[in-house]
């Protein structure tokens, strides 16, 4: 039985709802990141870093990452592209998820990450929050003229469906994003999204 290391509202939340869609028993561990649970030498064993989320697989090994963790369940449920191409786009996405949309965001939440100087702190998270703004309304293009990011629907959603909420998170004009908001519509008309929404406390 696969396990979820995830924290509410954390980038975990997208395998939490593919985990949650496929319908198999899967067991959900929640990490307390506020109680330092990340830094522990029990979950270190788990994930190195420190970090949300991790699965472990059926064997008890962990994998980590979503740029794993995504393609692995998506693959292991049906929600992943079969075709050379699409799968090359699908990774692209997943890519620019991983290496753009996220850091820039982790730069509002994070800032200690990127310098130890505490007077550089509004800096950078006034220049994260622009830069992640930049990158919902580009994400907002992808969905133009489409219902999912993939031709159908995949792992790709729920992982954009994080940044729209960390959007509402930081009071930025979400509705003006029509394709995006559109897009959350639909997907907390999936059962198992507004199942995971209600779980993880998630306002969009």
């Amino acid at each position: 039985m696969l396990t979820l290391y995830y924290a509410p509202g954390a980038c975990s939340m997208a395998a939490h709802i593919v985990l949650e869609e496929s319908g198999e028993k899967y067991e959900a561990k929640k990490v307390d990141l506020a109680g330092g649970e990340q830094r522990t030498e029990a979950y270190l064993k788990i994930h190195p870093l420190g970090r949300v989320p991790a699965l472990r697989l059926d064997n008890g090994e962990p994998l980590t990452e979503n740029t794993a963790i995504l393609p692995y369940l998506g693959k292991r449920f049906d929600l992943w592209p079969k075709e050379a191409p699409a799968e090359a786009k699908a990774l692209s996405v997943i890519g620019f998820f991983a290496s753009s949309v996220h850091p820039a965001h982790a730069h509002v939440g994070r800032p200690e990450r990127y310098t130890a100087d505490t007077s550089a702190f509004p800096g950078i998270k006034d220049a994260g929050l622009k830069t992640f703004q930049g990158y919902l309304k580009q994400i907002d293009g992808m969905l133009a003229d489409r219902e999912w990011l993939s031709d159908q629907y995949s792992v790709l959603d729920p992982y954009g469906f994080v940044f729209y909420a960390w959007g509402v998170r930081r009071e930025l004009p979400m509705a003006e994003l029509k394709n995006y908001s559109a897009f959350k519509d639909r997907m907390l008309k999936r059962p198992a999204v507004a199942r995971v929404a209600e779980d993880e406390k998630i306002k969009v």
